[in-house]
């Protein structure tokens, strides 16, 4: 199964159902259930206070969301859009029962997460 690579806090909203449109420069052919894996990049403090209070989320603080691991499953079942502006449509999550840490090295957008030898898909 491929993961994707979303920041906080995009991809705690995704995984509660609340963001299900996810949104790229590029168009994807992939339809099928993924990984959301919680990228260890971050927004800066204040930028992420905005947007946690924008999702209305108030049971846990953006530095306590978990980052570098596996936070669950969504189906990916549309793209839509063009010229740069794609929308990845999501649906279906399901948390992780434990976060797991990938063995494949994280890109950008796709990977394997258990490649050891880290290819990009």
């Amino acid at each position: 199964m491929k993961a994707l690579s979303i920041r906080q806090p995009h991809a705690e909203v995704i995984i509660r159902g609340v963001k299900t449109v996810e949104y790229r420069s590029r168009p994807t052919k992939i339809r099928e259930r993924i990984y959301i894996y919680a990228a260890l990049g971050r927004f800066t403090p204040e930028t992420e206070a905005e947007m946690v209070a924008g999702y209305k989320i108030k049971d846990v603080a953006c530095d306590d969301l978990p980052r570098g691991v596996l936070i669950g499953t969504v189906e990916l079942f549309d793209c839509t859009g063009d010229e740069g502006e794609y929308e990845w449509h999501v649906r279906k999550p399901e948390r992780a029962k434990t976060s797991l840490k990938p063995t494949g090295r994280p890109q950008p957008a796709w990977f394997n997460p258990f490649d050891n030898h880290g290819g990009m898909l």
